[in-house]
């Protein structure tokens, strides 16, 4: 009875250690809450040292965004926080009183005491408006419409203001359209505007232009469809003038494979506390939408030009301890059927991987070395086989080759098992053997030098 009273103890303290553990991991990709979809991030900061993104909200898998908005902000890229429902154009917080249209990918600026917030709706007469803010989280109101005109109304809008205060406007699909804001930063000068400033078919420019400015250059970086003529990486053309022309420079982040239903990208690249980072989103749930903000960091040569980064599972931060949990929707690579799914209001999880899917996560701190894993899962078909691997200087290496048993009742299981002496860094892989009919999915992982207080729990 006394052993039985002590392992009972065990659990329940190994139990609430792995339940308060999740809290203390920061940062890592992607940067949206779990059940939050925060899209399109255009990156902004002003004097208060805090960065915001501005993104699209998405709720569901049949249409584009949602009716409001929602911002980021970090003050150490560590911490996220999230405003919700800054502004909307229907229902709670409605300042879009001339339609009830969804909001697509908006940015936002400063002027005096005012932050202006440039939205856009799929309307082919006034897709692009304004509202004002009296902080950069809003609440924004009085939306009203940019005046583009109908033969230049499309959607996305991005404002850079130069080192000599001109504030230029950027937007559009297929072609970008180009034009100087006057003084009130709510209305064109309509003289200015320009259209094809860079296309598809010279810059491979779907949508979503963000101008930025460094060492007397100009960037505009954008939804870039050069690969399989599908938007999935953010592209890059420079120029010395501001309207051009502009020369196609290359794919900074291209985020094809993180979710089997993925289609588009849309960013931003900025330098915050003397780093510069990209901006993107990836997608979830098996389909086009639900997409999650991300971050990698980026470098410049002394051209100019910016090498191409892969998507990491660490983000903004160093390699994630492998000894402490690491919640499993944090894949930043998926072949096969597997994809993130919502679990619950504020979980997510790895769901439907079958016979031959692969999982990736980069990069993990395997530290002095570690000879055990803990798996939290749940195996909905018959019994199967979760193969690892990890990837160090090019040289993959499988660790352990773990048969999962059937759940019970679907019932999730915490089980821990024996892996080969992994130490430093490296990528970490999962594959599925098996022929297809096999479905599991998995809720967290870690790994421990020494073998846990239980088996099984």
């Amino acid at each position: 009875m006394k052993d039985k009273v002590i392992d009972f103890s065990f659990r329940l303290i190994f139990y609430l250690f792995l339940v308060l553990l999740p809290g203390l991991i920061k940062a890592q990709n992607p940067i949206s809450p779990p059940g939050i979809y925060l899209a399109d991030p255009s990156a902004r900061s002003w004097n208060d040292s805090i960065l915001y993104l501005y993104t699209s909200t998405d709720l569901s898998c049949d249409f584009w965004c949602s009716w409001k908005h929602d911002i980021l902000s970090t003050t150490d890229m560590k911490i996220w926080n999230v405003a919700s429902d800054v502004f909307a154009s229907d229902g709670k917080n409605d300042e879009v009183l001339y339609n009830d249209k969804l909001l697509f990918a908006p940015d936002c600026a400063k002027k005096g005491n005012n932050y202006i917030l440039y939205y856009c709706q799929p309307d082919n007469n006034n897709a692009l408006g304004t509202a004002l803010g009296e902080s950069a989280i809003g609440p924004f109101e009085n939306g009203q419409i940019l005046n583009t005109g109908e033969k230049y109304s499309q959607i996305d809008p991005s404002v850079f203001i130069d080192e000599d205060s001109t504030a230029y406007v950027v937007w559009g699909q297929g072609d970008m359209k180009m034009g100087i804001l006057n003084p009130d930063m709510r209305t064109i000068d309509t003289n200015t505007i320009r259209d094809k400033v860079i296309t598809v078919s010279e810059h491979y420019f779907h949508e979503g232009a963000y101008m930025t400015k460094r060492n007397g250059i100009y960037y505009l970086v954008y939804a870039d469809e050069s690969r399989n003529k599908v938007p999935s990486c953010l592209g890059y053309a420079t120029s010395d003038n501001p309207f051009g022309p502009y020369i196609y420079r290359g794919v900074i982040i291209d985020n094809s494979g993180c979710n089997p239903g993925n289609w588009n990208n849309h960013g931003s690249i900025f330098n915050f506390q003397d780093q510069w980072y990209v901006f993107y989103h990836r997608s979830t749930h098996g389909c086009q939408m639900f997409r999650k903000s991300c971050v990698e960091k980026i470098q410049f040569l002394s051209d100019g030009s910016i090498p191409e980064v892969e998507m990491t599972t660490q983000g903004a931060l160093p390699p994630l301890d492998a000894t402490k949990i690491i919640d499993a929707e944090r894949a930043c690579s998926m072949k096969g059927n597997v994809r993130i799914e919502k679990e619950s209001e504020s979980n997510e999880i790895l769901s439907e991987m079958k016979g031959g899917d692969q999982v990736v996560y980069r990069y993990l701190d395997f530290s002095a070395g570690v000879n055990r894993f803990s798996l939290k899962y749940r195996a909905l078909g018959r019994k199967g086989t979760l193969l690892l691997y990890v990837e160090q200087g090019g040289q993959r290496r499988k660790i352990a080759e773990i048969k999962l048993e059937e759940s019970k009742e679907s019932a999730w299981v915490e089980e821990s098992f024996k892996v080969k002496k992994t130490k430093g860094i490296a990528e970490l892989i999962f594959e599925v053997s098996g022929d297809g009919s096999s479905d599991f999915e998995i809720d967290w992982f870690r790994f421990a030098e020494k073998v846990p207080m239980c088996h099984r729990l």
